[in-house]
């Protein structure tokens, strides 16, 4: 299939790049930027930031305007827009045929838009069929979760169903790379730790619920579980960390029975042979210091998610650390995953 990038020059956009270079079914036919970058080879407009050598097939493909008429011959497009930007862009291309697989938060919300994490949430799909962006629904949208409600639902999904999610609290550790390019300033983060990212604590509570909610028909009947959130910036590369304490409506009887019910979580997805999905979807780390995003963000491709420190806790029932790759799982990869399913399933042909 031949496919678009949406904000190709940004620091997703080149993550897509990297991770669609030997795509099995996928292959980027046009990359859309904004107005600066328009009519340039994609080397001469992009400041490529990724630790591989551009691709010699991108570097000379021009850069087109973001519009549907402009990317030409796509079967579907990736956004990797700019949040600024990507409503009225994204809508447009589904409103001319064109499906959009979103890394941006504009539509996340959108109660007829799937919040898509397949291995969590692969019936929401099913909301695609009561979108109206196009008179006969060639064109619609699916978003990928914020880069902590990925990893943070993973890890949740299992334990919810098991015993039913009443109150979470939760502070994230969050690498340089989420903050785009050129992100944070040297002089406030080198040997240091920010404890405030704009715009992040009000994402994590309603996506984790949209995500972790069940379909019932044309909607997403939520689960009301209360979420505290602390997000914070470290001086780490990549894969965003979080501690995370839970209370359930049904308390665990044990550690023991926690690790169990991720052990015996049945993936959902496991059987579909998709591309970018994970080998192992959990690694349960039993050594205490683990894990750490320098030694296990990049495992499986950096498309799992590490847990570690499970433990029981005096106010809240468990307590436990998460991790998973920020611009991987979390951003590109799992936008990619999200279209081999929907590819899979037949939305995308």
């Amino acid at each position: 299939m031949n496919v678009g990038i949406l904000g190709a020059t940004g620091a997703v956009g080149q993550k897509f790049i990297r991770l669609l270079a030997h795509h099995p079914w996928f292959t980027i036919n046009a990359l859309g930027a904004s107005e600066r970058s328009a009519g340039k080879p994609y080397a001469d407009a992009v400041n490529w930031i990724e630790d591989v050598p551009l691709p010699d097939e991108i570097a000379h493909l021009t850069v087109k305007h973001c519009t549907p008429d402009a990317l030409g011959n796509v079967d579907f497009v990736f956004s990797g827009l700019d949040s600024s930007v990507a409503t009225d862009i994204e809508a447009s291309f589904a409103k001319a045929g064109i499906p959009v697989i979103s890394n941006a938060k504009n539509y996340r919300q959108d109660p007829k838009v799937p919040l898509l994490i397949p291995e969590v949430n692969p019936d929401h799909i099913s909301l695609i069929s009561h979108q109206d962006f196009s008179q006969d629904g060639s064109g619609w949208i699916v978003t990928n979760p914020n880069c902590v409600a990925v990893p943070l639902s993973l890890a949740l999904k299992p334990l919810h169903d098991q015993f039913g999610l009443e109150n979470l609290s939760v502070t994230t550790l969050q690498a340089l790379s989420g903050a785009g390019y050129p992100g944070v300033p040297s002089l406030d983060i080198l040997a240091n730790v920010i404890p405030f990212i704009s715009g992040e604590e009000p994402k994590i509570a309603p996506e984790t619920q949209k995500i972790l909610g069940t379909l019932n028909a044309t909607q997403i009947d939520q689960p009301s579980f209360t979420v505290d959130a602390t997000c914070t910036r470290v001086h780490t590369l990549n894969g965003h960390m979080a501690a995370v304490s839970c209370r359930f409506s049904t308390k665990p009887n044990s550690v023991e029975e926690v690790i169990q019910t991720l052990k015996a979580y049945p993936n959902p997805i496991a059987d579909l042979d998709l591309p970018t999905s994970p080998a192992h979807l959990y690694h349960l780390h039993e050594q205490q210091n683990y894990p750490q995003p320098r030694l296990h963000a990049d495992r499986d491709k950096g498309m799992s998610l590490h847990i570690g420190r499970i433990r029981e806790g005096d106010f809240f029932h468990i307590n436990f650390v998460c991790m998973a790759h920020n611009t991987i799982r979390g951003a590109a990869g799992g936008a990619i995953l999200n279209a081999e399913l929907l590819h899979k399933k037949g939305y995308l042909n």
